[in-house]
């Protein structure tokens, strides 16, 4: 990671060698301005909200629908990390399920398995660095970075 500092945060260098990213303050300064640009843009984000939400009320499965983004934004969030591997891979090793994957695949069925994980986790546990470290544990059981104390 490139270490940065911009208005929505910066990085800053760890004592371990990692850099860690820290979140500006908010409400931001200088606030938000709400420009004709600002509600623009605030006006096409709603619509395609409302285009999103009236799709949903018309799916015969909407869970399936939400399931299948998961598992999209896992591949787009593995890519970041450097890791190569097709959504389409992941859809193959989830039909054909042989137990057998890639490191690739494997990170990215990790991805979708911590969402799912902490998502159901949110109904008896509140958002909180313990639930931060179980879903951390959840996705890297079992690849790249399971010996570094997942969760811990």
């Amino acid at each position: 990671m490139i270490p940065c500092n911009s208005r929505a945060g910066k990085t800053v260098q760890q004592g371990s060698g990692y850099l860690s990213f820290v979140p500006a303050n908010v409400p931001p300064t200088p606030p938000i301005a709400f420009d004709a640009e600002m509600i623009a843009l605030l006006s096409q984000a709603d619509l395609a909200l409302g285009q999103l939400s009236g799709i949903a009320a018309i799916l015969p499965n909407p869970d399936l629908f939400v399931a299948l983004y998961v598992k999209h934004e896992a591949v787009l969030s593995s890519q970041i990390e450097g890791i190569q591997c097709t959504f389409d891979e992941v859809l193959e090793q989830e039909a054909n399920d042989s137990g057998i994957r890639t490191k690739a695949i494997g990170e990215v069925v990790n991805y979708v398995h911590a969402m799912n994980y902490g998502m159901g986790r949110l109904s008896t546990l509140p958002l909180s660095l313990r639930l931060l470290r179980e879903v951390h544990g959840c996705l890297l059981a079992g690849v790249r970075g399971d010996n570094k104390d997942p969760g811990g």
